[in-house]
């Protein structure tokens, strides 16, 4: 999944693609690099991010869904927890939706089951404004697992199908860093709960903490990251750097194999890693 924030201010690369023209070439990119799925966002959720409108989203999301979607066979995501965003994303091309607030928002259980496309929940301790501040777990994987258990219970009674159904536990929305590697070694009790399981480590400030390097130079332990997630089991992998993912992804997938691939790159890495959108 390669990321598309069309926003100011998201954490990596906020401003880099408001510009419609540059938010499609960048999402044609990652499509030709191996990406079989763009993720759009209109909202940063970096910690310290405030609320952004429904307006402001559509404005900034739909055009850019319109004219890709038509334009790569890759799936498009739509970044947001707000129904109305969904509706209009899904009215304009996107054929998934990713919602860090696990479709809590009012309406959003009801549009997802109504619109008929996947969806993935999130785990995020309190809200992006505020989630960073001194957060506590107990125990973070089962407290974790718990709450996505919980939320895959509402959307199944919601009539949202089972198959439909993706988690993410939500690298640093609400963790530490010990949280956070606590979440990674101990990510197969997550996949345990039996639907496909997202996750996002790209260009986060845990990297950053472990290696002392800047926001764009942590591609390195973001693919590190996502090889070890993959290992235990994730089966989708969200991320900036799309080519280098790609490639260390093409690896496990052939040693998984057990033979050689036939080209330096896969076409579509999720359907070997477990899942297949659309």
């Amino acid at each position: 999944m390669g990321v598309l924030n069309v926003t100011p201010d998201s954490f990596s690369d906020g401003g880099c693609f408001v510009d419609l023209d540059l938010a499609c070439d960048h999402a044609l990119s990652m499509a030709q690099a191996g990406a079989a799925i763009i993720d759009v966002g209109g909202e940063s959720s970096r910690p310290g991010a405030a609320p952004v409108s429904t307006d402001a989203q559509l404005e900034r999301v739909i055009p850019v869904i319109e004219r890709i979607a038509p334009a790569v066979t890759a799936v498009i995501s739509i970044d947001t927890a707000d129904p109305i965003v969904m509706r209009a994303a899904v009215a304009a091309g996107a054929g998934l939706v990713n919602d860090i607030r696990a479709l809590s928002a009012p309406g959003a259980l009801a549009a997802v089951a109504e619109l008929k496309v996947p969806a993935v929940l999130m785990h995020m301790r309190g809200e992006p404004e505020t989630m960073q501040q001194n957060p506590e777990y107990t125990d973070v994987v089962g407290e974790v697992s718990g709450f996505l258990r919980a939320r895959l219970r509402a959307a199944a009674e919601a009539g949202i199908a089972p198959e439909h159904l993706l988690i993410d536990p939500g690298f640093g929305f609400g963790k530490r860093l010990e949280h956070n590697l606590q979440l990674l070694d101990g990510l197969s009790s997550i996949v345990a709960l039996g639907v496909p399981v997202l996750v996002g480590f790209s260009r986060k400030s845990m990297l950053g903490a472990l290696t002392g390097a800047e926001v764009t130079e942590r591609m390195p332990a973001g693919v590190a990251a996502a090889v070890m997630a993959v290992e235990r089991g994730a089966a989708i992998v969200r991320t900036h750097d799309v080519a280098p993912t790609v490639q260390a992804l093409t690896l496990v997938q052939a040693v998984r194999a057990g033979s050689k691939v036939e080209s330096n790159r896969c076409a579509s890495i999720s359907e070997p890693m477990g899942f297949a959108v659309g």
